[in-house]
C-alpha cells in the first residue's frame, strides 16, 4: 500500500525558506501529478501547486508564484516544495498528495492519496 509522508516543516521567521519533502512508499508515484496542498488556522484546505507525470507541467497559486518551486525525484520516489520569501500568511499545515491521473489538477477530489501533513509556521 502506498503512503505518503510529508517532511520538512518547522517555524522560520517571514523572509526565509523551508523545503518539503513528500517521500512515497511502495509502488512509484511516478505516472500520477502530485500536489501540495495547505490548510491555514481555522480555513479550508486549499490548492498550492502541482506537478504532472514526467514533470512536464507545473502550476501554482497566484500567491506563491515566484516564491515557490514544485519538483519531483521520481527515482526516489520524491517530492518537494521549495519555499523562498516565506511571509506569515504561508503559515498552515501543508499536505502532498497523487493525484488520480497523469496531468496537474487543482481541485481537491482529483488527489486519492494524502500524506498527514507538516506545519509550517511563519512569524513576521
Amino acid at each position: 500500500q502506498v503512503q505518503l509522508v510529508e517532511s520538512g516543516g518547522g517555524l522560520v521567521q517571514a523572509g526565509g525558506s523551508l523545503r518539503l519533502s513528500c517521500a512515497a512508499s511502495g509502488r512509484a508515484f511516478s505516472s500520477y501529478a502530485m500536489g501540495w496542498f495547505r490548510q491555514p488556522p481555522g480555513k479550508e484546505r486549499e490548492f498550492v501547486a502541482a506537478i504532472s507525470g514526467g514533470s512536464s507541467t507545473t502550476e501554482y497559486r497566484d500567491t506563491v508564484k515566484g516564491r515557490f518551486t514544485i519538483s519531483r525525484d521520481d527515482a526516489k520516489n520524491t517530492g518537494y516544495l521549495q519555499m523562498n520569501s516565506l511571509k506569515p500568511e504561508d503559515t498552515a499545515v501543508y499536505y502532498c498528495a497523487r493525484n488520480r491521473a497523469y496531468y496537474t489538477s487543482r481541485i481537491l477530489r482529483d488527489y486519492d492519496l494524502w500524506g498527514q501533513g507538516t506545519p509550517v509556521t511563519v512569524s513576521s
